[in-house]
């Protein structure tokens, strides 16, 4: 199994990036886009980096960016708030536009699509959707493709919260398709106030119901039986990560053809 950290680069970098967009997009969930100020983040589709934001200066969260690295220093994080988290909380509710964040070099690396041409199986729960998004939008840059198959999980239609960049991204690259995994094909019956503000603002844009496959993450994923031949990531959180590479290697995927990261 492959490891889920590199070893920390010699001379440590910080880079200054300044938010320009804060989407509240559930209670528990933001999304935030930044432009780096001075020079850029040196990261690759699929690292994490450590972020300090001014409402925490002194604990840094790990994250990882939802955009392959670009020219114009442009960053997008996926952050859900976790219990307990003070860091996390402060994001999602708190942040404003001009907001600076620091961030620092990046880590990982063992999420990344080869160029073996091998089709790519690519599961992920939760906020772990980030670097899956970067890679397969690293990966349209590339002459040919991999096949890929996209498992996103959530507990309820309402959780899937990139359902339409989802549909966007699949409609524009025909090698890529999204999978969407609920835990329970009903949503929650009390109401999110952020969800029900985008509802009425634009109406439903979540996954087309006829397309929801209903189960946990790693039963449906291994229920197409085994990926001998396919590179396969995995990333969301820690116990999620850990069943579905147990489950994964129990019906018969080698080892070697999973990378992970818990999220």
């Amino acid at each position: 199994m492959q490891s889920a950290t590199s070893p920390a680069p010699e001379t440590e970098i910080a880079v200054s990036a300044t938010v320009v967009e804060h989407h509240r997009l559930r209670h528990d969930l933001a999304v935030i886009r930044l432009e780096c100020t001075d020079s850029m983040v040196p990261f690759r589709a699929g690292q994490y980096v450590d972020v300090t934001v001014p409402q925490r200066p002194n604990l840094p969260r790990r994250l990882s960016p939802a955009l392959p690295p670009s020219m114009d220093g442009k960053l997008e994080f996926h952050v859900r708030t976790v219990p307990g988290g003070w860091v996390s909380g402060a994001i999602v509710s708190d942040t404003q536009p001009g907001d600076v964040w620091s961030i620092t070099s990046p880590r990982g690396g063992d999420l990344h699509l080869d160029d073996t041409g091998r089709i790519a199986i690519m599961i992920a729960a939760g906020t772990g959707l980030a670097p899956m998004r970067a890679l397969i939008l690293d990966a349209a840059r590339r002459e040919n493709p991999p096949r890929t198959f996209l498992f996103v999980g959530a507990r309820s239609p309402r959780d899937l919260y990139a359902a339409d960049m989802l549909s966007l991204i699949s409609e524009a690259l025909p090698w890529l398709t999204v999978v969407p995994v609920v835990e329970s094909v009903e949503d929650p019956s009390v109401p999110d106030p952020w969800h029900q503000r985008i509802l009425s603002r634009i109406g439903d844009i979540g996954a087309d119901p006829d397309e929801l496959l209903e189960g946990s993450l790693d039963e449906i994923v291994t229920s197409y039986g085994a990926f001998g031949d396919h590179q396969v990531l995995v990333c969301g959180p820690g116990a999620m990560v850990q069943t579905t590479v147990q489950r994964l290697t129990e019906s018969g995927t080698p080892i070697e053809n999973i990378r992970f990261d818990p999220y």
